[in-house]
């Protein structure tokens, strides 16, 4: 009989390789700016938003915030190394402009996520008090990431073709949230990776449903329907959850 610990740690890491996977979709992105030098109209804002998202469950992790939270640790800090390396990417091949946006950017998250440290280290008293807030955090920002397949989706219906919706990508998220939700659910219970996985479930099982519709109605050629642009590829390809 496999104990409840075991179970945990074997689903946490399926959910890490899951991730680790997700996190890597953009790559072909940036190898192509990399081959081009250039970012044309690439957008980081996504990977921007990641960076916040990573760092705070990170922190969520902490034994002094949430103990036993390994799992949730090793992969958001991968996460938060690849998110790093793609907006050095953008930085390295970016106009004087979008290398201002990035910083400026980068700094106010700094400061966000600096002053919500101190809040929670000085302010805060015990590990049930810190996880809640840091919990309640990074849900919100987790749900805020979920925008990102919506005005997907709203596309695919708007169009009535599934070529704005990389079916792959959205399987991948839909089994990344089933796998960190019964990680959730198993001893000891943890609400706040299972309040916005849950969510990224069933935001990957609407997808997977809205695919299969159109698809099957035929409306996956290019009739009609101009191909992504740069500036939109790179949003489908940025993981909507990882924990």
């Amino acid at each position: 009989m496999v104990s409840a610990s075991v179970a945990r740690n074997i689903i946490g890491i399926i959910g890490n390789i899951i991730s680790f996977g997700l996190f890597f979709s953009p790559a072909p992105t940036f190898y192509k700016i990399i081959k081009q030098k250039s970012v044309e109209e690439f957008k980081p804002d996504p990977y921007i938003a990641t960076v916040l998202n990573c760092a705070f469950w990170v922190f969520y992790g902490m034994p002094f915030v949430h103990p036993n939270s390994l799992l949730v640790v090793t992969i958001n800090g991968v996460g938060l190394l690849f998110e790093f390396v793609y907006l050095a990417i953008f930085f390295i091949y970016a106009t004087n402009k979008g290398r201002k946006k990035v910083s400026l950017l980068l700094l106010i998250e700094a400061i966000f996520f600096a002053a919500i440290i101190l809040v929670t280290m000085l302010v805060l008293h015990g590990t049930t008090r810190r996880s809640l807030v840091v919990g309640i955090i990074c849900d919100v920002f987790n749900v805020m990431m979920y925008v990102s397949p919506l005005t997907i989706m709203a596309k695919v219906i708007k169009t009535k073709s599934v070529k704005y919706m990389p079916f792959w990508l959205s399987l991948t998220n839909f089994i990344n949230g089933v796998c960190w939700t019964i990680y959730a659910l198993i001893h000891p219970f943890d609400i706040y990776v299972l309040i916005s996985n849950s969510i990224g479930a069933f935001s990957g099982l609407v997808q997977l449903l809205l695919y299969g519709f159109y698809y099957c109605r035929g409306k996956n050629n290019d009739d009609g329907v101009e191909l992504q642009n740069t500036a939109q590829v790179p949003i489908s390809e940025c993981p909507s959850n990882i924990v």
